[in-house]
C-alpha cells in the first residue's frame, strides 16, 4: 500500500496502469487526483455512490488519519497480489491478515489482534479510543467550521469587542433559549443598532459562565449563509451542505447557530422548479427542537418574508432590539473607547463622545445609533492620526532598529566584533531617535472639530460652532442680504431675527424655520430666497425650489412624496421628500402657495409643525434643519387703494394682507407659520439701485471674456426709463437691459468690432445706446 504518485499525501485507492518504454507499470491515485486527472469511470463510480466533492476531500483526511501512525512501506506488493496457486492451497483466508499484519506491525509487533486471541493493553486501547474521539469531533465540525465563525472561541480569544449595555435584550436571549420548545430568539431591529453585537454578548456571557447550567458548554456559530451557497452548481449540493451543518449541530448537541440576515434563507438555494430553500430545509429540525437558532433582521425583513410564512414564523421567539437612547449609546461608545485609542494611536475624552452622540443623532438622520456615532469616532480617529507625521516616522525608525539588531547578531556569530560594535553604536543613536520621536508625536488628542469636519463632510451640513466670525456674519445679516436686495426693509429685518433665534439654537427643536413672503410680482421675494440660501449655506445649490402651481391636481399631491405602491414611480421617492434626505440642510421654496390643492396644505401642517414627513415607501424625513419659505400674491390688491403700498403705512399694509391670507388659507396652516412677511411695491429710486446691480452683473460676464466694459450713469437712467413699470416691478429692468446693451455688445462683438482684452464703453448719445 503506497502514497498516491501526484499529491504524495493522500492514500493510493485507484490503481491505473500506464506503458512506458514498452513496460506496463502500475501507478496509485487517491480518489480527488484520479477526479482531477480525468479517469472516465471516477464521475460514475461517484455518481452511483452519491458522493459530493466534500464528502471525498473529507474521505481522504479520514484515511489519512486512519494510516497516520503506519508504516506503510512494510506493506509490500507481495502481500497485496494472490495468485492462483495460493487460492488452490486455501492461502486466500490468510490475505487479509498479511495485510493487515503488514499494516499494524509498527504499533504492535508482538500481538496479532486478527485471530482475537489476544486483546490489546489498556493504554493502546486507550490511546485509541482517545485518538478516534477526536477524530470523529473533527469530522462532526467539518461543515460548522468551513461555512460558520465559532464566536465562543473568538471570545475566548479576545477577538469580540466588549458588549455594553443590552443586558434586558441578552436576558431576553438567554430565556428563550434555556426553554424546552420553540427556543429559537430572532433579533429584529433597525440596521446599525446592535443586532450581532447581541449575539457575539451571548458568546462573552456563555465562556464567563453566566448563563443556565444548559447553556454552560454551548458554543455559538455564526453561520455565513452565502459561503454556503456559493459553489452551488448542481441541484442537491445545496441542500446537502445544509443538511451536513444540522446534522453536525444535532450530533453535537451544544451547538446555537446564529443566522445573520435570517431572511435570505426564504430563497437561499431555490432551484428553478422546486420548492426547496434553505427555510425549508431548516423547519423540520427547528420544529423537532434538534437544533437551536438565533435569527436576525429587520422589522422590515421580517414583516415581509417571515411573518408571511406562518410555519416558519411560529418556530422563533421574536426580541425586539429598540434604537439606544443618547445617553445609552455616550456609555457604549465609553465603554468601547479605548479599541478606537489603540487602534488609531489617539485619545478620546468624554467631552468628545458626548459631542459625538448628540451631533450624529441630531445631523446624520437616515441612520442609527449607535452605530452612526461609532463611525464618526473611528473616521476622526483616522484623521486625527493622519495628521501625526510623527508615527510614520516612528514606524521607520523601529523597522531601521530591527534591521541594525540583524545585522550586529550576524556580525557576532560571524566573529567579526569590530563591526558589531559598529552596529551597537548605530544601535543605541537610533534607540535615541525612538524615544524622541514618541515624546514628540505622542498621542494625538480628537477635537470636537474634528467631529464636526467629518460629519460635515458627510452630510453637507455646516455644523461648525459658532465662532466669532459667523456670530459677526449672522449680526449683520441684514447689510448681507441688502447687497442683492434692494429695499423692503422690513422684510428683510423680519427675516434676519427669526434667522438668528433659530441658528442661536433657541427655537423649538424638530420644527423648521417657516415664512410666507406676501407681495406683487416683480419686488424681491424669489430674490431674496436665493440670497437667503448664499448666506445660510455657501451656495444657492442649497435651494429647493418647488412651483406649487404644479400641483393643482387632487392627484399630483403623492407627486412630493412618492407613488403610491402599485402605481408607475413607486421606487423612485418623491420631489420634495427625496430632496430634503439628500440635502437636510437646504432652503425650500415653495412658489405661488396659493395655486397648490388644498390636499398640500394638510400634508404641510405635519412639516410645520413637527418637522417630520413620511414617503411613500415608509421612510420618516426631517425638515428640522431646512428652512420652508412660501411665496404669495394674496392680497396685493390692496396696492392701489390709498393706504397701503403706495402710502407706505406697513402696519396697515400689513393687517389688510393678512385678512386676505385668512380668506385663502385655513387658520391651523397660517397659526403654524412663524412669520408672515409683506413686501412692498418698489420705489423709483429702489428701482435705479437694481439697475446699477444688472449693469454691474453684465459687466462681471463681459470681464470673463478679458473685457473692461465702462457704463455711464446717463445710460443707467435711460434703461430705467424705458424699463419703469409700476405692475410689473424689477422684472422689466432686465428684460430692457438684454435689449438695450447685452444684444449690442453681442452684435459688435460677433462682428469683431472689438475682441477679447479690448476696453469698451457704454454711453448715451441722442437717446440711443452706442459702444465706444
Amino acid at each position: 500500500m503506497k502514497l498516491c504518485e501526484i499529491c504524495k499525501k493522500n492514500i493510493a485507492m485507484i490503481l491505473t496502469s500506464k506503458i512506458e518504454n514498452g513496460k506496463t507499470e502500475t501507478i496509485g491515485l487517491c480518489i480527488e487526483c484520479a477526479k482531477k486527472k480525468g479517469i472516465p469511470v471516477m464521475d460514475q463510480l461517484m455518481q452511483q455512490a452519491g458522493l459530493s466533492s466534500e464528502d471525498i476531500e473529507s474521505l481522504n483526511e479520514q484515511m489519512g488519519t486512519m494510516f497516520n501512525d503506519m508504516n506503510l512501506e512494510d506493506v509490500n506488493s507481495d502481500d497485496l497480489n494472490t495468485s492462483d496457486k495460493d487460492i488452490k492451497n486455501g492461502e486466500e483466508k490468510n490475505i487479509i491478515s498479511n495485510i493487515f499484519n503488514g499494516l499494524f506491525s509498527s504499533v504492535d509487533k508482538g500481538n496479532d489482534f486478527i485471530d482475537g486471541d489476544v486483546e490489546p493493553s489498556p493504554k493502546i486501547k486507550s490511546a485509541s479510543d482517545d485518538k478516534s474521539k477526536k477524530n470523529w469531533f473533527k469530522k462532526k465540525r467539518k461543515h460548522l467550521d468551513t461555512y460558520g465563525i465559532n464566536l465562543t472561541d473568538k471570545a475566548k480569544q479576545n477577538g469580540v469587542d466588549k458588549v455594553i449595555g443590552r443586558y434586558k435584550e441578552i436576558d431576553r436571549v438567554v430565556q428563550i433559549l434555556n426553554r424546552r420548545g420553540k427556543n429559537n430568539p430572532i433579533l429584529i431591529g433597525e440596521a446599525g443598532v446592535g443586532k450581532t453585537a447581541i449575539a457575539e454578548g451571548l458568546a462573552v456571557r456563555i465562556i464567563e459562565k453566566q448563563v443556565p447550567e444548559k447553556l454552560f458548554n454551548a458554543e455559538v456559530y455564526l453561520l455565513d449563509l452565502t459561503a454556503v451557497v456559493a459553489g452551488t452548481q448542481f441541484r442537491g449540493q445545496f441542500e446537502s451542505r445544509m443538511k451536513s451543518i444540522i446534522e453536525e449541530a444535532k450530533e453535537n448537541g451544544n451547538i446555537i447557530l446564529v443566522i445573520d440576515e435570517v431572511h435570505n434563507i426564504m430563497g437561499a438555494g431555490e432551484v428553478q422548479g422546486g420548492a426547496m430553500n434553505a427555510a425549508n430545509i431548516l423547519k423540520p429540525a427547528l420544529a423537532k427542537g434538534e437544533i437551536q437558532v438565533i435569527g436576525v433582521t429587520t422589522l422590515e425583513e421580517y414583516r415581509k418574508y417571515i411573518e408571511k410564512d406562518a410555519a416558519l414564523e411560529r418556530r422563533f421567539q421574536p426580541v425586539l432590539v429598540e434604537e439606544p437612547s443618547v445617553p445609552e449609546t455616550i456609555e457604549i461608545l465609553k465603554g468601547i473607547r479605548n479599541y478606537y485609542e489603540d487602534y488609531h494611536k489617539v485619545k478620546i475624552s468624554d467631552e468628545v463622545i458626548e459631542e459625538v452622540v448628540t451631533l450624529s443623532e441630531r445631523y446624520i438622520t437616515d441612520r442609527f445609533l449607535p452605530d452612526k456615532a461609532i463611525d464618526v469616532i473611528d473616521e476622526a480617529g483616522s484623521r486625527a492620526n493622519l495628521k501625526n507625521k510623527g508615527l510614520i516616522e516612528l514606524l521607520g525608525l523601529k523597522e531601521e532598529s530591527i534591521r541594525i539588531q540583524t545585522e550586529k547578531d550576524e556580525a557576532e556569530a560571524n566573529g567579526n566584533f569590530e563591526k558589531a560594535a559598529e552596529y551597537r553604536t548605530k544601535l543605541c543613536k537610533v534607540k535615541e531617535d525612538i524615544s524622541e520621536t514618541q515624546k514628540t508625536c505622542g498621542e494625538v488628542q480628537i477635537t470636537i472639530e474634528d467631529i464636526a469636519f467629518v460629519i460635515e463632510s458627510w452630510t453637507k451640513i455646516p455644523i461648525q460652532k459658532i465662532t466669532e466670525k459667523e456670530a459677526k456674519k449672522l449680526l449683520n445679516l441684514e447689510s448681507r442680504l441688502h447687497k442683492r436686495v434692494i429695499g423692503q426693509n422690513e422684510a428683510i429685518k423680519s427675516l434676519s431675527r427669526a434667522i438668528r433665534r433659530n441658528r442661536s439654537g433657541f427655537r423649538k427643536k424638530k420644527k423648521p424655520s417657516s415664512f410666507i413672503f406676501v407681495g406683487p410680482t416683480g419686488v424681491g421675494k424669489t430674490e431674496l430666497v436665493k440670497t437667503l440660501s448664499c448666506e445660510l449655506f455657501g451656495s444657492e445649490d442649497a435651494l429647493i425650489r418647488i412651483d406649487m402651481s404644479e400641483y393643482m391636481e387632487k392627484h399630483t399631491v403623492s407627486k412630493l412624496i412618492g407613488a403610491p405602491p402599485g402605481y408607475v414611480g413607486y421606487d423612485q421617492g418623491g420631489q420634495l421628500t427625496e430632496k430634503v434626505r439628500r440635502k437636510p440642510y437646504s432652503v425650500i421654496l415653495l412658489d405661488e402657495i396659493e395655486k397648490a390643492h388644498p390636499d398640500v396644505f394638510n400634508m404641510l401642517l405635519q412639516i410645520l409643525d413637527d418637522g417630520i414627513l413620511t414617503d411613500s415607501q415608509g421612510r420618516t424625513v426631517f425638515f428640522e434643519n431646512t428652512v420652508i419659505i412660501m411665496t404669495s400674491n394674496a392680497g396685493t390688491e390692496f396696492k392701489s387703494s390709498n393706504i397701503g403700498f403706495v402710502k407706505g403705512d406697513y402696519g396697515i399694509l400689513e393687517a389688510r394682507v393678512k385678512d386676505a391670507l385668512k380668506q385663502t388659507f385655513k387658520p391651523e396652516f397660517l397659526n403654524r407659520v412663524d412669520e408672515i412677511i409683506v413686501f412692498t411695491p418698489l420705489e423709483k429710486k429702489e428701482l435705479r439701485e437694481i439697475v446699477d446691480l444688472m449693469i454691474t452683473e453684465v459687466i462681471e460676464e463681459v470681464g470673463e471674456k478679458n473685457i473692461t466694459m465702462n457704463v455711464s450713469k446717463a445710460v443707467a437712467d435711460f434703461i430705467l426709463e424705458k424699463g419703469y413699470d409700476d405692475k410689473y416691478g424689477a422684472r422689466p429692468l432686465r428684460r430692457t437691459i438684454q435689449k438695450y446693451i447685452e444684444d449690442e455688445i453681442a452684435e459688435h462683438y460677433l462682428q469683431n468690432e472689438f475682441s477679447e482684452g479690448s476696453n469698451i464703453s457704454v454711453e448715451l448719445k441722442d437717446d440711443k445706446i452706442v459702444i465706444v
